[in-house]
């Protein structure tokens, strides 16, 4: 699949002119995450966009994510997050990283508190 570099650049230089977004921690959030390189995680189809959920925050403006999957590849750090807007998900802790809040788009909810303190644990392994 060839990657449109071009027009996530055009989407990307809308997206910094938007205003920060208030968030919690816990919360998922669709999020611009764009075209990315390789194995990097990208956003999808024409939006760019991919659920991920809130493990810090840094402030108004950024905040630690861990983008979501549905992929039903099994790995030791793609953690079940149960379903997430009607589809079964997946935090993918390998691909965890900072974002300008104003890549947040849409609150799509909370994640289940023992849940989050189960990924938390194991995200904290990694470091």
């Amino acid at each position: 699949m060839k990657k449109d570099f071009d027009k996530w650049n055009e989407k990307k230089k809308e997206t910094n002119a938007e205003q920060p977004r208030l968030y919690t921690v816990r919360e998922i959030w669709w999020c611009r995450l764009g075209v990315n390189i390789g194995s990097e995680q990208d956003g999808s189809e024409e939006s760019f966009l991919r659920p991920a959920l809130i493990i810090r925050g840094f402030g108004p403006d950024a905040c630690l994510i861990v983008p979501l999957t549905t992929s039903l590849r099994v790995h030791s750090l793609r953690i079940s997050v149960g379903t997430v807007d009607g589809r079964e998900a997946r935090a993918n802790l390998s691909q965890v990283r900072v974002v300008d809040t104003r890549r947040l788009v849409e609150k799509v909810g909370f994640l289940d508190k023992a849940i989050f303190a189960d990924l938390r644990k194991t995200a904290r392994k990694l470091f």
